[in-house]
């Protein structure tokens, strides 16, 4: 048994940021070119592997990134300035189509509830957080006026095993960091470690079945440090990036 992925999208930009719609099973990119200075948005369907749109573009073109995605719809907000970390405004665009179905510069973000996004007017203090309509920045009702509860989501991070753990299970693994990404689905289990070949450091992706490894595929090469974890699991998809600019995804 041997695994393929369905999906395996490249970009000219570095991926910056994923987030997914639970609603409607949409993989929502933030892309990042720090050379051209340009931000931009991509949308892949989770269930057929369908591309929606990428290489998409806001009037602002630096400042902005992904805030959050909901039945549909992509939040994208702005920054107030270059040095400042804070939000300013937010655009909703069609997950599908990327049309642009409004936008509201002082509005702020709260938190994402079961119910859909919970807003504030950046103008009125104290904070008074309503429950919006995604499709069009409607107010539906005050917070004070009704419980929200946070949206439950279904990304699944790998847990941290040791290298000694690793060599337990396997053979022919020596990783060169003693921390091991690792996670198990079903009858499968995904590896992800570092590794000196040719002097050079590495990552690598190893999904195994038994002790048969049925998938692998090289991460990073010639790195400087140590990454990040490579991989999330939602649902029954591994899904990870390869040299920062590609996505890819495998059904387990």
């Amino acid at each position: 048994m041997t695994l393929t992925p369905y999906i395996s999208e490249r970009f000219d930009s570095v991926i910056w940021r994923m987030e997914i719609d639970e609603l409607t099973e949409t993989l929502l990119l933030e892309l990042r070119n720090s050379e051209d200075r340009q931000v931009s948005f991509a949308s892949i369907d989770l269930l057929s592997g369908k591309t929606w749109f990428k290489n998409l573009v806001t009037p602002e073109r630096w400042l902005t990134g992904v805030q959050a995605a909901y039945n549909g719809v992509l939040l994208v907000h702005n920054y107030q300035s270059e040095k400042s970390p804070e939000h300013k405004g937010l655009v909703a665009i069609d997950a599908f189509t990327g049309d642009t179905l409004w936008f509201n510069y002082n509005y702020g973000f709260d938190y994402l509830s079961s119910d859909g996004p919970l807003l504030y007017d950046t103008r009125i203090q104290p904070r008074k957080i309503f429950l919006a309509d995604i499709k069009t920045g409607a107010t539906i009702r005050n917070q004070a006026s009704f419980a929200f509860n946070e949206l439950p989501n279904k990304i699944m991070v790998p847990e941290i095993i040791s290298k000694e753990e690793l060599q337990q299970q396997f053979r022919g693994f020596d990783p060169f960091a003693n921390m091991v990404h690792y996670h198990e689905y079903n009858n499968f289990r995904i590896v992800s470690l570092h590794a000196l070949v040719d002097g050079k450091l590495t990552q690598m992706l190893y999904v195994m079945q038994g002790i048969n490894k049925v998938y692998e595929d090289l991460l990073n090469t010639d790195i400087q440090k140590l990454q990040p974890e490579a991989f999330i699991m939602h649902q029954n998809r591994l899904v990870y990036i390869k040299n920062k600019c590609e996505l890819k995804v495998l059904s387990l």
